[in-house]
């Protein structure tokens, strides 16, 4: 069990608040751009809002280890650069039409410009990268959108197949998701002038965290309230994404339910009330829970070696908060 209260996401932000607000100034100032059409979805995407986990992390990290320096605001702003461009890309993949509460960029301006616009804040952020005038940064950064844009097209081979297995799903979470954290993570580490095995452990941490915040993700599709969730809840299913509940599903339900199951991924047009059903007639909910927190668990073992520091509880208690959240 992870130690620790889920508090909600401003009062786990409190020690970097000022900081947050620095990385938002330097987000919309560089999203200013001569074309119009960027600026307006740009602000569109803004105002949509978001966690804005994995600058946090970068920041609380770099603070954790006692970073002093300028760069942590422009380094965190271009991973949620990065972030919101996988976003643009994905939401156009996956033909959606609601994310954070509210219509996607591609449903309001179009798949062109979303993508075009996806490709400008991959540029970006890359230009903003030479600032800090570190290859070590540019590397984990460069890799880093390397191994996601393989998670992306890994996710699509899988969709539609039912024969996916969990090893298969969580290959696809560890590149396309948890790797933008574990980057963000290490980025924090780097800028620090952490030890190689601060460095290590602390990039365990965020691969270990964003592989529990998407496994969360993927249940609260399947048992959340599309208002609280910003999305459309059952959206993985229309999708024919095998997501872990409908593996789980699969391994251990009646013939009927896995069939049920299978058919809907192949075709994403089964009735979700049939499947929602299925779901919770087994344990598909409280394995993918089980999962999550043993990713969490190995992310609050990973910052043992950490100074005490306010920084450090914030951290430890984002490991309750990605298991505990709902939305």
């Amino acid at each position: 069990m992870i130690p620790g209260t889920a508090l909600n996401l401003p009062d786990l932000l409190a020690p970097i608040a000022d900081d947050m607000k620095a990385v938002d100034t330097v987000i919309r100032t560089r999203l200013d751009s001569q074309v119009v059409l960027i600026r307006t979805i740009g602000d569109y995407i803004i105002g949509a809002g978001g966690k804005r986990m994995r600058p946090a992390l970068l920041l609380m990290i770099a603070k954790a280890l006692g970073y002093r320096g300028t760069h942590h605001h422009l380094l965190a702003a271009v991973v949620e650069f990065i972030h919101t461009a996988t976003l643009l890309h994905d939401d156009v993949v996956d033909e959606s039409s609601l994310r954070r509460g509210r219509s996607t960029a591609n449903a309001v301006y179009g798949n062109a410009a979303s993508v075009l616009v996806g490709d400008y804040l991959y540029s970006r952020s890359f230009e903003m990268m030479v600032e800090a005038d570190s290859m070590r940064v540019m590397g984990i950064m460069s890799e880093a959108t390397t191994v996601i844009a393989e998670g992306e097209v890994l996710q699509l081979l899988n969709v539609h197949d039912p024969d996916v297995s969990q090893e298969r799903y969580l290959q696809v979470v560890r590149y396309k998701t948890a790797k933008l954290f574990e980057a963000a993570a290490r980025v924090g580490a780097v800028l620090a002038g952490a030890t190689p095995e601060q460095e290590e452990a602390t990039a365990r941490y965020g691969r270990h965290i964003g592989t529990a915040f998407q496994l969360v993700d993927d249940l609260l599709d399947y048992s959340g309230d599309a208002l609280l969730l910003g999305k459309n809840v059952g959206d993985d299913l229309r999708e024919g994404k095998p997501t872990l509940p409908l593996i789980r599903v699969m391994e251990v339900g009646t013939p009927e339910q896995a069939g049920l199951i299978r058919r809907a991924i192949e075709t994403g047009q089964a009735d979700f009330a049939a499947v929602a059903a299925a779901i919770q007639s087994t344990d598909a909910l409280a394995h993918a829970r089980a999962c999550a927190i043993a990713e969490a668990e190995a992310a609050r073992l990973a910052l043992e070696a950490y100074p005490v520091s306010d920084y450090r509880k914030s951290l430890l208690e984002f490991c309750a908060f990605a298991v505990e959240r709902d939305r």
